[in-house]
């Protein structure tokens, strides 16, 4: 299995894009950005966006893909998947002829360049050719993380979250996971601010590691780009061999 990291941060800075990752060249884990990371023909490769919620930094490059989607005949639709509240939220607040224009009914209803899928929460579903569970976690807007695997292979991905147990437990016993995706996007010094948001600070990530699978790998996404160096000095404190923050433009092999 091929993670590629589209963006890494959870928010744009110079050089640094929005939260996104491509597995298998097809599937798409949120997309904070698409446009600015892939060719034409990478993008009009992807099938799928898993998406963990509705905020911007999740979801602007995926506006920028139907776009291009849209000018080329030759194009597949892209099926757009989370769970009921998320999808919803994107066809009402989104996808809506008012913020960006209803790629489902473009260039016409009956070849529209979005479809929506939504998941059962909680159950294991076929995503492209991979398996994808998705269950809540907290956030200030409905989210969800994604257990994902290939039937040997596979990675948690918390999206957007401060502490959380529901995903924690869901992973317990599962074999074949390689590593947890977990966000932090703020240093200590602002926890009021990570604690009214809902996001993760270096010291929330250590008392979330007691809940993780003990001999897996945790790789740390979604820092603010203007607390980077600050963010990772701190996270530098925690289990060295085990935190280290994804790299931006690199390909991991699960």
């Amino acid at each position: 299995m091929k993670l590629r990291v589209l963006g890494a941060f959870g928010s744009e800075g110079l050089g640094q894009r929005p939260t996104a990752f491509l597995v298998n060249d097809r599937v798409l884990i949120d997309a904070g950005t698409v446009t600015g990371a892939l060719t034409v023909p990478e993008q009009l490769a992807i099938d799928h966006a898993l998406v963990s919620h509705s905020h911007l930094d999740h979801i602007a490059g995926l506006a920028f893909l139907t776009e291009t989607l849209a000018c080329y005949q030759t194009a597949r639709p892209i099926t757009v998947t989370s769970t009921g509240p998320v999808v919803e939220a994107l066809r009402t607040a989104v996808f809506n002829n008012v913020l960006w224009p209803d790629f489902t009914q473009i260039p016409d209803p009956a070849r529209p360049i979005v479809r929506y899928r939504t998941l059962v929460e909680e159950a294991e579903q076929r995503v492209g050719d991979l398996w994808v569970t998705p269950i809540n976690v907290n956030h200030t807007v409905p989210a969800v993380g994604f257990i994902v695997h290939d039937g040997a292979r596979g990675f948690v991905y918390s999206g957007d979250t401060g502490p959380t147990d529901a995903l924690w437990k869901a992973v317990r016993g599962l074999t074949g996971i390689r590593a947890i995706m977990l966000e932090c996007a703020f240093p200590n010094r602002l926890a009021p601010l990570a604690q009214a948001a809902r996001h993760m600070t270096p010291d929330l990530v250590r008392r979330e590691l007691d809940k993780l699978p003990p001999d897996v790998a945790v790789w740390v996404f979604h820092v603010k780009p203007q607390f980077r160096e600050e963010t990772a000095a701190e996270l530098a404190q925690l289990d060295g061999d085990r935190v280290v923050l994804v790299e931006q433009d690199r390909t991991y092999t699960l």
